[in-house]
This record gives structure tokens, sequence and C-alpha cells, in this order.
């Protein structure tokens, strides 16, 4: 009996050695209790009753101690989703912690300034998507061993602190899709083991820092969908590892520095949005040979587009479009480049025969430029040619455009493959006399004309009014076609490869929950939107399209719409689903704070949390981004896209404005053809 009471205490002895060994510090026990408790963590990712270290979803310890907290994607309890908030305040305790992560978990509030002071130990910071709020501390400077920062897709405002510029030891810095404002600092040059530094879709003005090339080790850098302006550093050729360089969607202006020549290891170099002009530097191309993606659309750019374009093997998308670039590309071909790349050179003044279009790609646009002859049998099925002077095809320019643009050149033109120009014989003079009489006629016509012209103005627009007015009142009585009388399916588009991602049905459905009423957004006449999250916690919407109840072409029309136009006030299609025979789904980016109808008549409780509504400033920033975009769709795309009933929707349904964190970024304006989505 003694015998078997000693082996018991052996046994209980070692069961205390090995707990201890897990979790050793009472204070850090409690202090993740506590956590819980304030973050409203359920009890399937942290029993109360178990070992931390041991038993918790997402806790690192290391010789008793925790040095790693991960709530990525937790939901919280019913009571924690009621009031959620930055209640963080046991962190403090875990003098250990060197990584918290809470991405996706919603931390509504800003960060605390004591984060630089109680959390020495911390390497790895990643609050991305996470709403939270504010300036970034500049007391963040003082975490001397961190790594990795990470706060993209918040509503992060203020201006930069300079006092990041001492983590010497950090290698990841997103700071991405925020509302930072101000400079960039200079400082950031001192962060010589930087490898990613991503500063995209802010609000940063003035020049790009020069000191950025200082930064030996840089591989990603992005800073794109900003004001910035200057020129673009030509320190930034010093960047011998970029692998990535995206300066898009800015104001910048000058040429393209040659001092490019040295990013031998850049595979992605998108300026694309700018006021870049010039002429691309001689040899600049030859030296990069593992470029993969070149987007210099919508820039003023000019001169031939240079040879060692043509031979880049790698290279996957090249998009030129909406420049001034000219030349003849007679001779140059698309052979040499990787199977299923993606070529956009429309809007150009680009000439020559049409022998180029032989090769291996996915599609390739040429629309808006002068190209002339027959096209070739060979010809893919998937490109444009719109708006050149080809024989047998439509939509072309008109013959006294063509013979223009090649005469001022000193060029041959083929006279849309006539033999000689058609000659027009000019009108014999008539007598003074007689023309003044012309005159008068033709002033008095006139008059009677613009009268009756404006008098039919007026009774269209007050016929528009009282056929918009009925349409309101008679949209509650619209449902779906009856059974019997359903049109055929529409075919899907030949090429979607260029329009985001392809999901599966089966993906679709997990993200949205099945298409669960719980995720349902609104009901829509052409579908019915979804609120779905992708990997990481970032939400999308989903339109789930009734191919019963719309046009048959309707989403096709959508689909071929964001084919061939982006702005950046055009939310971006993310992607698409086009397998199920009965049901065709398009992604998109979500709007996390509603429609801007909410925004303009709601009055909030200010003691409330909830989004006020919006003062005289910001609906002035609204109308001018609206405003932009409807200026391109009006006066850029080619051809032109007319909104018809566009005051009837701006007046009488602001619920098809949605509102993104910042108030410079609008989504889905609907027209009588289109449902756009205007950032």
């Amino acid at each position: 009996m003694k015998g078997f009471l000693l082996v018991t205490i052996l046994v209980l002895h070692q069961c205390t050695l090995g707990q201890q060994d897990f979790f050793k510090s009472r204070i850090e026990r409690s202090a993740l209790l506590d956590l819980r408790s304030s973050l409203g963590i359920r009890s399937t990712d942290w029993p109360i009753k178990s070992n931390p270290c041991k038993k918790w979803t997402g806790i690192q310890c290391r010789n008793g101690r925790v040095t790693g907290i991960n709530i990525s994607g937790f939901k919280r309890t019913r009571a924690g989703r009621l009031n959620p908030s930055f209640s963080v305040g046991s962190l403090a305790n875990l003098t250990f912690l060197e990584s918290f992560n809470a991405s996706g978990f919603s931390l509504p509030g800003s960060i605390p300034d004591w984060f630089g002071y109680r959390l020495g130990s911390l390497k790895v910071l990643d609050l991305r998507s996470s709403s939270v709020t504010g300036p970034i501390p500049a007391s963040l400077g003082n975490l001397t061993g961190l790594n990795a920062l990470y706060l993209a897709n918040n509503d992060l405002a203020g201006s930069m602190p300079a006092a990041l510029g001492q983590l010497m030891q950090l290698l990841v810095l997103d700071l991405s899709r925020n509302s930072l404002t101000g400079l960039i600092p200079n400082d950031f040059g001192f962060l010589r083991n930087l490898s990613c530094l991503d500063l995209s879709s802010n609000h940063f003005s003035g020049s790009i820092p020069s000191t950025f090339g200082s930064i030996s080790g840089l591989q990603f850098l992005n800073v794109s969908d900003n004001s910035l302006v200057g020129s673009v550093p030509v320190e930034l050729g010093n960047l011998s590892h970029l692998v990535k360089l995206n300066l898009g969607v800015n104001v910048l202006s000058g040429s393209l520095p040659v001092e490019f020549r040295r990013l031998r290891n850049l595979e992605m170099l998108v300026l694309r949005h700018n006021r870049l002009e010039g002429r691309l530097p001689d040899g600049l191309f030859s030296s990069l040979g593992k470029l993969r993606v070149l987007e210099l659309r919508e820039n003023k750019f000019d001169g031939a587009l240079p040879g060692a374009l043509w031979s880049l093997r790698n290279l996957q998308v090249l998009d030129v479009s909406a420049n001034n670039f000219t030349g003849d590309l007679s001779n140059f071909s698309f052979k040499g480049h990787a199977s299923g790349a993606v070529f956009n050179l429309s809007n150009n003044q680009l000439y020559g025969t049409t022998a180029c279009l032989s090769g291996n790609y996915t599609s390739i646009d040429l629309s808006g430029n002068y190209f002339q002859g027959k096209v070739p049998r060979i010809s893919p099925s998937n490109g444009s040619l719109d708006m050149n002077c080809l024989q047998a095809v439509p939509d072309q320019r008109r013959l006294e455009d063509c013979s223009l643009f090649y005469a001022g050149r000193g060029l041959t033109f083929d006279y849309f493959g006539n033999p000689e120009p058609r000659q027009q014989l000019l009108p014999t003079p008539a007598p003074r006399r007689r023309k003044q009489w012309i005159y008068i006629l033709v002033v008095l016509l006139g008059g009677v004309g613009f009268l009756a012209f404006f008098i039919l103005v007026i009774v269209l627009v007050l016929r528009k009014c009282n056929y918009a007015i009925s349409n309101e009142r008679g949209s509650a009585d619209v449902g779906p076609v009856p059974e019997g009388d359903s049109p055929p399916l529409p075919k899907d588009p030949t090429s979607v490869s260029s329009l985001g991602e392809s999901f599966t049905y089966a993906q679709l459905r997990s993200l949205t929950g099945e298409f669960s009423e719980r995720n349902l957004i609104r009901h829509g006449h052409s579908g019915d939107l979804y609120q779905g999250f992708l990997e990481g916690g970032i939400p999308i919407v989903v339109k789930r399209i009734n191919l019963h109840s719309l046009k048959k072409d309707s989403y096709v029309t959508e689909l071929e719409f964001f084919s061939k136009y982006s702005h950046a006030r055009l939310i971006p299609l993310l992607g698409h689903c086009l397998e199920n025979e009965n049901q065709k789904l398009l992604v998109y980016k979500y709007m996390p704070n509603g429609d801007l109808a909410e925004s303009l008549f709601r009055v909030t409780n200010f003691d409330d949390n909830g989004l006020q509504s919006l003062d005289w400033i910001t609906r002035l920033k609204i109308a001018i981004g609206a405003a932009e975009g409807l200026s391109y769709l009006h006066h850029e795309c080619n051809p032109p896209l007319v909104h018809r009933i566009i005051m009837h929707h701006v007046n009488r349904e602001p619920h098809n404005l949605h509102i993104q964190n910042s108030v410079r970024n609008l989504l889905c304006l609907k027209s009588c053809r289109y449902k756009v989505c205007l950032r």
C-alpha cells in the first residue's frame, strides 16, 4: 500500500512539473483570460479550463511563456459582436510576445500608444482588415525588433510618422488601402533591410522620395493610387533586386528614367494613368529580360515602340493603350512571347498592315489606330480591330481621316482597296444676289427649326419625367419571366481570362454561406447581391444573375464592358463564374460603408459609433468623384457610353451609389444599358 501511494505521489509531481513546463506564469494566464473576455473569443477556440499553451487555437508558447497570438479569422461570441472594440490592454502583461496577428478580426478603434512601450519583444504585428481607425502612433518606432508591420485595408488617417524610419530590422511594411495623407517621409530610405513596401491606395501627396533608391534589398514597391506628383526618381534604378514596381494612378510627369535599364530582375512595371511623356529610353527592354507585366496605358508617351519589346519571351501582359505611340508595325510579330499573353495597343497612332496578328496569345486590342489592308484569315476571334483603316471590317474610320493621316506622313494609303480615291466635284459658284437670298432663307429656316427643336426637347423631357415616375411606381410589380416564356440562355463570352480570377460555383457558394439570407445585401433587377469573404477575411460582393428575368445579353455586355474599359473611378471586376448553365456569377470589390442614400439622409446620434450624415465638403468630394467617372465614360471611352436616365438615378435612387472608406470612391451608378460601378 505504501509503495502504491509513493508511485501516485511521483506521478502527480511529474504531471505538475509537465504542466508548469507548458505554462509557467499565472500573470500571463490571467492576461489571456482577460483578453478572451474583452474580445469575445469563443470557448471552442479558447476553452477556459484547458492549458492555453497546449489547447488554445493560435497560442504559441516557448519555455512556458506566450510568444505568439493568432486570432485571424476568429468569430466572436454573440456578446462580443454586440460591442466590438480594440480592447487588448491585457497584452501589456505578455512581456515575451513576439507576434500578434488579428487580421480579419474586427477591432474598431485606434492602435494604443502603449504598444510601442510595453511590447518590446514584438517582431510581427498584423492588423490587416481589422476596422482600425485613427492615426498610426509614433511610438511604434520604438519597436526596434519589429520585422513585419501589416496595417492594410483599414481606415487609418493622418500623416505617416517619420519614427517608422527607425525600424531598422523591418522587412515588410504594408500600409495600403487606408486614408493616410501628407508626404512620404524621407527617413524610409534608412530601412536598408526592407524587402516589401506597399503604400498604395491612400492620399499621399508630394513626390516619391529619392531616398527609396538606398533600400538596396527592396523587391516590392507599390505607391499606386495616390496623389503623388513630380518626376520618377532616377535613384530607383539602383534597386537591382526589385521584382515588382507599381507607380500607377498618380500625377507623375516627365520621362521614364534611362536608369531603369539596371533593373534586371524586374518582372512587373506598372506606370498607368499618369502624365508621363516622351519616348521610351533606348535599350531599356533589352535589359529587362524577366519582364512579365508592362502597363503604360493612359499617359502621354510618344515615338515608336522599341523593337526589343517584341523579343521579351516572358512577357504576358502588355498594355500601352491611350498614348501617342506611332510607327509601322507591319514587320513585327507576337510569336516570340509567352503563350496566352494579353496585348492592348489601342488608341495610339500605330499603322501598317496587320501581319503582327499572328501569334499565340489570349487577346489583342488594336482598335483606335490606323492599320490598313486586309485582315489575315488566321486573325484571332478575341481581337478588337475597331476604328482603323482596314478593308472589309466594320466600324472603321472615315476615308478622309485615314487619307489625311497617311498623307501627313508621306505614306501610301490603299483607300480601303479602291484603286483611286474618290474625287468630289466642287459646286459652281452661284451669283452674288442669289447667295444673299440663300443666306436669308437659311437664317429663317434655321430659326424656325431651332424653335421647333427646342419645343420638341421640352416635350421629350416632360414625357421622360412622367415615364420615370411611372417606372418607379411600377417597379414593385416586376417579377421573373413565367415558365415556358423564358428566353434562351446567353452564350458565354469567348474569352474572360483577362477579367479577374475564375471561381468555381462551389467556391462562391461556400464564400457566401450557401447564398444565405444572412449574407444577402439586396435584390436587384438583374440579380441578387451577396456578401462573401475570401481567405484572410477580405470582403467581396457576389452578383448572382437571374438569366430568366433579364435580357439575354445583359451579363455578356457587362463582361465586355470591363474587358475594354478601366478607370480609377471604376470598381474592378475581381472575378467570375460561368460554369453553371442556369446561373452566372460576377465578383466585385465590397464597399464597406453602405450606399449613399444612408449617408445623405440618415441622421445619426453623435453618441453612437455609426456613420454620421455627410457634411457639404464631403458631398462635394463625392459629386466630383462621380463626375470624373461619368466624364471618362462620356468623353474618353471609344465609343462614348451615354447615360440616358442618369439624372433620374442620381436624384431619385441614391442607393445605387455606394461609398468606400474614402469619400472619393463611389460604387454602382445604373444606366439604361450597363450597371457601371464608379469609385
